[in-house]
């Protein structure tokens, strides 16, 4: 069964960066489509960022394009999100999840509600 974890969250100043890492467990992540989504304090869960299902394209929600970057690394069955230029409004608790079931196609990658197997989350905190 897979699992996920995510770590890298933490405390950071606006501008500053953090790289999140989602790392798997039970199968290999590059069989599905995996998203980062992020959900805030009496706010929808959004998502961030995604790779669809065959790795080839990547996707991002408009108010983190030119900041954040997904990225992968297969030998460590590992998804990383990289933020760079935090603003406070990017606070929130950062999940990373799999598509499974395979109905994640394309910009749909961006949809939670497509995703089935989620990890527990790591906060993000920027503050002034």
């Amino acid at each position: 069964q897979l699992q996920l974890v995510e770590s890298g969250g933490g405390l950071v100043q606006p501008g500053g960066s953090l790289r999140l890492s989602c790392a798997a467990s039970g199968s290999a992540l590059n069989y599905y489509a995996i998203g980062w989504f992020r959900q805030a304090p009496g706010k929808e869960r959004e998502g961030v960022s995604c790779f669809s299902a065959n790795g080839a394209l990547t996707y991002y929600t408009d108010s983190v394009k030119g900041r954040f970057t997904i990225s992968r690394d297969g030998a460590k069955n590992t998804v990383y999100l990289q933020m760079n230029g935090l603003k406070s409004e990017d606070t929130a608790v950062y999940s990373c999840a799999a598509d499974v079931s395979r109905r994640a196609v394309g910009r749909l990658c961006l949809d939670s509600s497509k995703f089935g197997s989620w990890g527990v989350g790591t906060q993000v905190t920027v503050f002034s």
